[in-house]
This record gives structure tokens, sequence and C-alpha cells, in this order.
């Protein structure tokens, strides 16, 4: 009995310390440039947080060097995907040069009923990110989700499929097209380029990751200024 006693206050003092909060405080203009973008966070693992870290216009990095300081947050020791990959990605829109809003073809908008619904396709790949009726991102499982919609070469623009924009550009992308699973996968976008469209898939975290987040992050939508503020639990899968 009394080892098993030891046992679990080993266990109770080990998930203590592994449900550390990480808190996020995130602020991005989603139709101009802003210097008052933002992206903060704190969190458990020692030198991994970024106060108010914004663009470094000339390095053209994020200056606190958010950018990679977050991703322990993002992946776990074997790199699964902990979060959504598409809040990763609109995490960066906040220390990213400022012609990645217009690139990414960024947008958000916010139904009668309150919710928030945020859009964009990075390197070919389009993420939709939905909250609540309150405004909420939830974890571990949310309406996040991703879809293989074109291709980017190099320095060059993405090259969308015309079964999701007219002119194969990111700027007229068809979001109710890309979101329609009728619309079919493993299509060419363009003759002599190893790319296809693909299936609408579950953006959340995986199963198979050593951690889980868990909670909620609040999001507004005042305007054109996207808010995102909140903490997450560590729990162990």
């Amino acid at each position: 009995m009394k080892k098993i006693a030891i046992l679990f206050a080993l266990l109770v003092v080990g998930t203590m310390a592994f449900a550390q909060d990480l808190k996020i405080d995130y602020q991005v203009n989603v139709a101009a440039d802003d210097p008052a973008n933002y992206f903060t966070f704190t969190g458990p693992i020692r030198y991994m947080a970024a106060d108010k870290d914004t663009l470094d216009a000339t390095t053209g990095a994020s200056k606190a060097g958010s950018t990679h300081f977050f991703q322990p947050y993002l992946l776990d020791v074997k790199g699964k995907n902990t979060l959504p990959s598409g809040l990763r990605g609109l995490f960066l829109f906040a220390v990213a040069a400022k012609t990645q809003r217009t690139d990414d073809n960024l947008t958000a908008t916010k139904a009668d009923n309150g919710v928030i619904t945020v859009q964009y396709i990075h390197r070919g790949t389009a993420y939709k990110l939905v909250t609540d009726t309150a405004g909420k991102f939830t974890f571990p499982k949310g309406d996040y989700a991703r879809r293989a919609v074109g291709f980017i070469q190099g320095a060059g623009p993405q090259v969308l499929s015309t079964d999701f924009s007219a002119n194969g550009t990111s700027a007229k992308a068809d979001w109710a097209k890309i979101w329609d699973a009728k619309t079919p996968d493993g299509k060419e976008i363009k003759a002599g380029v190893a790319a296809k469209t693909g299936k609408i898939l579950d953006d959340n975290g995986v199963a198979e990751a050593m951690f889980k987040w868990e909670g909620s992050l609040q999001v507004t939508l005042n305007g054109s200024i996207l808010k995102i503020v909140g903490g997450l639990n560590a729990v162990k899968n």
C-alpha cells in the first residue's frame, strides 16, 4: 500500500508540473499593414517565450525569435503536432513580412451568431480555423481544417488549381469550393509539376502526440483587427 501511495503521489506531482499554462496574446490587422501587430507567449519551457514580438523590417525575421521559440509548444519531441498547424501559421502573420498577408490572402469574417472564421493559403495549402459561437478556439478538438489546393516554386507566387481559383491566384480563392468535399481531390494542378489537389483534412493536433493542449483561446474581430488571447494547459495523452 505504501508503494502504491508513493507512486500515486509521484504521478500527481508529475501531472501538476506538466500542466502549466501556455499563455498567448496576439494581434494582427487582416486588411492592412500595421506596426501594431504582435505575438506574445509564455510557457513552462525555460527561455521559450516572446514578449510582444514583431517584424524586424531590417532582417525580415521576428525581433524576439518567436518564429522558432514557439516550436516546442507546437510539436512534441517526436515532431507530432499538438496544435493545429494552421494556428501556428496564423501566429506568424504578426511577425512576417508585410507581403505575407496579401500573398496568402489572409481573411477573417464574423457571422451574426458570433462565429469567427479565419482562412488563408500558404505554400499551396489552405487553412481554416473556426471559433464556436462564443468566439473561442477550443482544444484539444476544434473546427480546424486544411487542404492542398496549389503549389509554390522557389520565391514565386502560389499557383492554385482552377478548381479553387478562377485565375489560379490566392487572391481569387473561392473558399466555398475549397471547403466543399464534393470538389474532387487528386487533380493535377499544372502540367509538368508533381502537385495535385488534396482532400479536406482535420488540422487538430494528432492523437499520437505525447501530449495535448486543453482549454480555449478567446478570439475577437473588431473591424480588421483580429485578437487572440488566453491560456492552455498541457495534458499527457
